[in-house]
């Protein structure tokens, strides 16, 4: 079967899918987003919402709406540098309406931009259907195939296909576009933990040696996130859950006790950390934004900020000849000329923040911080340029449809 009623069709109904449909559809655009998963309930995601983001929220008019979304405010970051609690990332001075990083789960997130989204003439959401590979034409790409929930086979043909289906997209790959892998040496344990009322007042540090543990205030819940070597998880588990605990409690600044509540493994979740990014995001008639183009290390949880800012840019320069049916080559060339810098500038700083000795745990996890983080640590003023980069990006996109 072929439906032929779309003039895009986006790949992914994450934060950078989602905010394209939303804006494409309010430019005129008639868009369809295609998801593989029949909902949004998939826990330890990116969960940041960053001042940037906030701001685009602002402009569309959603952010008093947005905000009464539970959520916890994080107006600096911090983490243990030398032994000394430090402010990494000040987001006082930011020249935005939110000078914050909102920490929410990503589903409450994606579900309030596709109830805006599908009140919109031109907007179709497809929840569990999986894309199976690309639609071609005479070398140029005209659409997807995909199969819906209950197993119809399908082609959805689109002027433009977006692959914003995440670092494993299946668009990248079937688009054959060529990747740079920046590698990573680490991986990173995630995993809950109650929050009791005489914990530490944090909403988000960096704690013990190297920063190798992440805490998260969710509320009633402790997000811990814990640094291994890359591909190590096996031998953490072979070492077991009491040894895994101890190293745990070692570094973290709460009660040893409080990590008995990992009881088994089904309680510690891998995020496997990939840095790379794409030679060339686009072909003829599909182009690549978010982690499908770039995917990026968890440092500053910039992840969710960067593909958003990709999706604005998009929609920007793509909503016009889509609606007028001019899309060009040039047009894709555009999207990737002007993201191209924020993405090579934000991976650059996080190769400088990231270890480089060794690839075990150990490295991961000990030895001294990084000299740039020491650097930040020392200065008033680094913490505040920090802040500008975490949270607004090096080139802020704003809503033109």
């Amino acid at each position: 079967m072929e439906d032929r009623d779309q003039d895009c069709c986006i790949v992914g109904a994450g934060p950078a899918g989602l905010m394209l449909g939303l804006l494409l559809a309010r430019a005129g655009v008639r868009v369809t987003v295609v998801e593989k998963h029949g909902d949004f309930l998939r826990d330890f995601r990116g969960d940041t919402i960053h001042p940037s983001t906030l701001e685009v929220m602002d402009e569309l008019g959603f952010l008093d709406e947005f905000l009464t979304l539970p959520h916890q405010k994080a107006p600096s970051l911090h983490a243990e540098i030398d032994g000394r609690p430090a402010t990494i990332a000040d987001f006082s001075r930011l020249p935005v309406r939110c000078r914050y990083i909102a920490f929410m789960p990503q589903w409450d997130f994606l579900a309030f931009v596709a109830d805006k989204a599908r009140a919109l003439p031109g907007f179709r959401l497809m929840m569990g259907s999986a894309v199976t590979g690309l639609a071609e034409r005479d070398g140029r790409i005209t659409g997807v195939t995909l199969r819906d929930a209950d197993g119809t086979e399908r082609t959805l043909a689109a002027a433009l296909v977006v692959g914003a289906d995440g670092r494993g997209s299946v668009v990248r790959r079937a688009a054959k576009l060529a990747v740079t892998d920046l590698g990573s040496s680490v991986d990173v344990l995630w995993m809950r933990l109650s929050r009791h009322a005489d914990d530490p007042p944090q909403a988000m540090s960096h704690a013990g040696p190297s920063q190798g543990i992440v805490l998260i205030d969710r509320g009633d819940y402790w997000q811990v996130g814990y640094v291994i070597g890359k591909g190590n998880f096996g031998q953490v588990k072979r070492d077991g859950l009491p040894a895994l605990r101890a190293k745990l409690a070692a570094v973290a600044p709460l009660p040893a006790d409080r990590f008995e509540e990992l009881a088994d493994w089904d309680h510690i979740h891998l995020l496997e950390v990939r840095m790379d990014r794409l030679e060339q995001w686009w072909k003829p008639g599909v182009l690549c934004i978010g982690d499908a183009a770039h995917a990026m290390s968890p440092i500053g949880g910039v992840g969710v900020n960067l593909a958003i800012q990709d999706a604005i840019a998009a929609a920007n320069i793509l909503a016009r000849p889509l609606r007028e049916g001019t899309l060009a080559d040039a047009h894709l060339r555009a999207v990737q000329t002007r993201r191209r810098f924020p993405t090579w500038a934000t991976q650059k700083i996080q190769l400088m923040m990231r270890h480089k000795r060794g690839t075990g745990e150990g490295a991961a996890t000990g030895g001294r911080p990084p000299a740039f983080l020491r650097a930040i640590a020392r200065s008033r003023l680094l913490p505040h340029l920090t802040g500008r980069l975490i949270g607004m990006g090096f080139r802020p996109e704003h809503v033109r449809t």
